[in-house]
């Protein structure tokens, strides 16, 4: 997995760039940009410019009153504020040919809406750990990948790959083309997470506590699979729930 970490290169925090000018550059440049905050009305030929470059920019845009901006910062934004990431965003694109070339069998990690960014953290420190070849999050509902994300990681988000999609429907999709099983963690199947054979290249999906794994991905997975609950707690911890699952892949793929 060395050449596919290679880009992930540890930064200090988030960084912000104020101003419309500023932020353009920053894309110009290839900055990875984490979120862009907008003020809400914004005119002028500038700002023509910038959302026609964000089109290009696989991250989101957030139209927010100004108000929010200056809660953000007490800089001059002109209206205009960029989150850049704390790590380099990598393609599934990239990545899946060349663990297939290093005669790896692909393990990814599919994150559909976790929005808790110590769950985030928490969740690639296992994933790394377990090794993982990646981890697949939307370009929307997706927690930062902030500096509470990377201590909760211990670091993990500077070695794990970590590739942002606009469509997770259509990442899936794509991974099933290259050979993968698509095996949704979900409460909503009778089949325990012991039934699935993860010997073979696999994309693993983990859903919000609190709606869980979107239909689209539901209904193209290849297998659901549930955790075994005895108590009289219905639920576990997104975080914890991935671990089992996976840990669950490595054992079979120890044997």
């Amino acid at each position: 997995m060395e050449n596919s970490r290679r880009s992930a290169r540890p930064k200090e925090n988030n960084e912000f760039v104020f101003g419309i000018r500023a932020v353009i550059e920053a894309i110009k440049a290839g900055k990875d940009i984490e979120s862009i905050y907008i003020q809400r009305g914004l005119t002028g030929e500038i700002i023509l410019e910038l959302k026609q470059l964000l089109k290009e920019v696989d991250a989101p845009v957030h139209n927010v009153p100004v108000e929010k901006l200056n809660r953000m910062t007490k800089k001059n934004h002109q209206g205009v504020i960029a989150v850049i990431s704390s790590i380099t965003f990598q393609k599934i694109e990239d990545i899946i040919p060349l663990i297939y070339e290093k005669g790896e069998t692909p393990l990814v990690l599919i994150l559909d809406g976790i929005t808790d960014v110590r769950n985030m953290g928490a969740i690639a420190r296992t994933a790394a750990c377990a090794g993982v070849h990646a981890i697949i999050v939307p370009t929307k509902n997706s927690a930062q990948i902030n500096a509470d994300a990377i201590k909760t990681s211990a670091g993990a988000l500077f070695s794990i790959p970590v590739c942002r999609h606009a469509s997770l429907q259509k990442t899936a999709l794509f991974l099933q083309e290259c050979g993968l099983q698509v095996v949704a963690c979900t409460e909503k199947t009778d089949d325990l997470i012991y039934v699935p054979d993860y010997t073979v290249p696999t994309a693993i999906v983990m859903g919000a506590e609190d709606e869980g794994i979107s239909n689209e991905i539901m209904r193209m997975a290849n297998h659901l699979a549930k955790i075994p609950m005895m108590g009289e707690i219905s639920s576990l911890n997104v975080s914890v729930s991935a671990g089992i699952i996976l840990y669950e892949a490595i054992r079979q793929r120890s044997l």
